[in-house]
Order: C-alpha cells, then structure tokens, then sequence
C-alpha cells in the first residue's frame, strides 16, 4: 500500500508497526504530496493508500482517479478530530481510521477496502453517505417537517437539439408543483446553454450549481451549505443557477453533481433539473476514461432521476428529432420510460385537419409512443412571461399552455388534476 500523511510520526508510527510482524500489509512508498501519490498509483505500485484529510489539494477527482487506478482509499483521522473525519466522508472515503489505531485493525481495513473495491458487484469503496446525516440546525433552512430526510424526487426535463422548450417546461413544472404545496428545488445542469435563471429574471453571475459542485468537489458540502447556495426566488422555490458561460461545462463534474443531487433530495420534495440535449459518450470513449465530458452532467442527472419528462416540439423537424434522439434517453433508463411531451402544439406546421391528432398519431407509428402530454402553443402568454421574468402561473393563469403543464405536474405528483369553476 501507500501512505499520503500529512503528521510524519502518524506516518512512522503506522509503517513500523505493520513492518514489526507479518499483517498481510506493506508500504511500498510513502508519497510526499497528492502529485506524488497519483504517479504512484497510476505506476500500479500499490493497491491501497491510506491518508488524511489535511493532504493538501485532495479533493473527489482526486478519488476517482485512485479509483479508476485499482487503488482502494482509506482514510485516518485524529482522535476526536471531527472537523477531519467529516470531511473524509463526505468525500466517499467509506474506510476511516484513528491515527492511534492497532495494526490489526489498519490490516483489517485495508484489506476490505481492497476487496470492496475489487469486487464486480461492489460500486466502489467510495460512498457518497447519507445526504440526511449532514442536515444541521440552521436558520437558513426552510421548514422540512413534511418532507422525509432524503426523500426528494427527481424530475430530469430533457429533449432532444433545437430548442423544444426545455427550460421552459422545467420552469413552470416547478412552479406548478410549488403550487400544489410541495417545496421544490429548481437545477440548471444545461452546459451547453442554461437560461434558466433569466426566466426568472435572475441575472446571477456566480452560477450556484458550479458552487455546490465545488463544495461537493472538496467535501464540504452539506445540506446547510447547499441552502445557502440556492436561491429562494418564490416561497418554497430554490433555484441553483447554472453556467453563464458555455465555456465553463467543466464546472459540472459527474461525480460532484451526483452528490449536490443526492444531498438535494433532503432539501425539497422535487428536484426538477433541466439538462443539456446531448446524450452522446465519445469524449469518453475515445481516448480517456478519465478526460472531462462535457455531456457527462446531462447523463449523470438522467440516471439518477426517478421521473423524465421529455419535450419534442410540435413540427415535423422537431418530432424527427425526437424520435430519432429518443431510444438513447431510453437506453439510460433502468426505470420506467420518459414521459413525452409535445410542446407549442399548433395548426400551421402540422397541416390541414386535427392537429392534436396528427401528432399523436405520427409519435404512436414511428416511435411507439401512445401516452402523450400536449402543451399547446400560447406565444403571447410565453412572451409575456420571459419578457418578466415571471412564470406562467403568475403572469397568464388562464393560459392553456399554462394549464397543460399544471395537469402534469399534478400528473407526476400523483394527484388529480385540478378542475376550475363553471361559468354560467
């Protein structure tokens, strides 16, 4: 194994006493830094390394490239060093050790770290935690009584290029579900072109998602610090900004935004995230696993959501590209199929007769599709509601696009749609 310790007694004290007797363990290097320790790693010196939260630039990438090596983590800590042993777990080290601990115990350890790490059906000796564990008593929090610790849904709005209308689905979808008395949380992880807080006339230029992904990136995010992050733009509404610039996708890491998405769930009842179009791995694929992939937040967000709600716009151009882009979001989903819906259904693009009609019946013959939500095309009230900076709820009630995504939201929350008043 390798050591990374910052206290060189702690360092002393453990590579003697596993060299005094035969422990199944050896230090075949003692690595200066964290550039020291990934060399090693990637050189296939060891299988395991044992560090401390105070090694300086460590952070969750620096774990996953560990990982992706064969090296399994564990992580030591001084007695009663809270501040330490925090922060190595809420950066997926599962394995933590005091300092002063026996070398039977650091043997143990090490070598279950190893075999959690090789075997197939392990996920890795990296654990993300529990999100509900990090909840403090802060002020900055919103009341959570009704919602169960961790318990959040996550509705990942996705379509397919050529602007269907994604953010504004995932906009007014939020609020809906505001409106039918669940706290929801509102995510921007569009790396490609996110406008989610100018629709809510929000001109934010320190993006919150990147903030949360940075404080998860080094292990300090809890839920407290995520609240802080997320701005409360209606009651029982928080937004997480994204990226006001495209160039700035490196920002949204995989493996940080799995943890904002997990601590999330303890923060809201839904979780709508509005994501990117793009669903293709070549980045990946290509030439390093490792290399950073601009479309790996939109796939991070689509397998870890329990709903998908996914736009095709109203036209033939838009329903091709849908139905051509569809069976890739499929192929993501372990879980149930994406919920369709047509957005800025009208009469002038579709051709003479029912509208409504054609469409469904052109998704039903090409694509299989026979459950479909339709949000009709009310320009002026959309207009309306950019030019604000407000929702639809809040600037045409009436609307019917606005009433469309009521009954889904209402859909998704399993509740029954809402009826108005009959008029005389």
């Amino acid at each position: 194994m390798l050591t990374a310790v910052g206290d060189a007694r702690w360092e002393a004290d453990l590579a003697s006493g596993l060299s005094r007797e035969d422990h199944g363990v050896q230090v075949v290097r003692r690595c200066v830094d964290l550039a020291d320790l990934l060399a090693a790693a990637a050189a296939g010196l060891a299988r395991a390394v044992i560090l401390t939260a105070d090694l300086r630039r460590l952070d969750r990438d620096a774990l996953t490239r560990l990982r992706a090596a064969g090296v399994a983590v564990v992580g030591l800590y001084a007695a009663g060093d809270e501040a330490a042993e925090q922060r190595l777990s809420q950066l997926g080290v599962a394995r933590l050790l005091p300092h002063d601990a026996a070398a039977d115990d650091v043997s143990a350890a090490v070598q279950a770290a190893v075999g959690e790490l090789t075997r197939p059906s392990s996920r890795s000796n990296l654990d993300w935690g529990d999100p509900g564990a990090a909840l403090a008593e802060s002020g900055d929090l919103p009341p959570l009584d009704e919602v169960p610790t961790g318990a959040g849904q996550l509705i990942a709005v996705w379509g397919p290029v050529g602007s269907p209308g994604r953010s504004t689905i995932a906009v007014n979808l939020a609020a809906e579900l505001v409106g039918l008395g669940h706290p929801t949380l509102l995510l921007d992880a569009d790396t490609y072109g996110g406008v989610v807080g100018q629709l809510l006339g929000v001109l934010d230029e320190a993006p919150g998602l990147a903030a949360a992904c940075r404080l998860a990136n080094l292990g300090t995010l809890d839920v407290a610090r995520l609240a802080a992050v997320a701005l409360e733009v209606r009651p029982q509404l928080r937004l997480l900004t994204g990226v006001t610039r495209a160039d700035r996708w490196l920002e949204l890491r995989p493996t940080a935004l799995a943890v904002v998405l997990a601590q999330a769930r303890a923060l809201a009842a839904y979780l709508v995230v509005d994501c990117g179009f793009c669903l293709e791995q070549d980045e990946e694929l290509a030439y390093d696993t490792l290399a950073p992939r601009r479309n790996g937040a939109t796939l991070a967000v689509l397998e870890a959501a329990d709903m998908v709600v996914s736009v095709a716009a109203a036209d033939p151009v838009g329903l091709a590209r849908y139905v051509r882009a569809l069976p890739d979001c499929v192929e993501l989903r372990e879980a149930d199929p994406p919920i369709t819906v047509v957005n800025r259904l009208r009469r002038a693009v579709v051709g003479p007769g029912d509208p409504r009609r054609a469409v469904l019946a052109a998704l039903e013959r090409f694509a299989g599709i026979t459950d479909v939500r339709v949000v009709p095309d009310d320009r002026d009230a959309v207009d309306a509601a950019v030019a604000a900076g407000r929702t639809l709820a809040e600037v045409a009630p009436k609307s019917s696009a606005r009433l469309a995504i009521r009954e889904l939201a209402a859909h998704l929350a399993g509740e029954p749609p809402a009826r108005g008043r009959r008029r005389r």
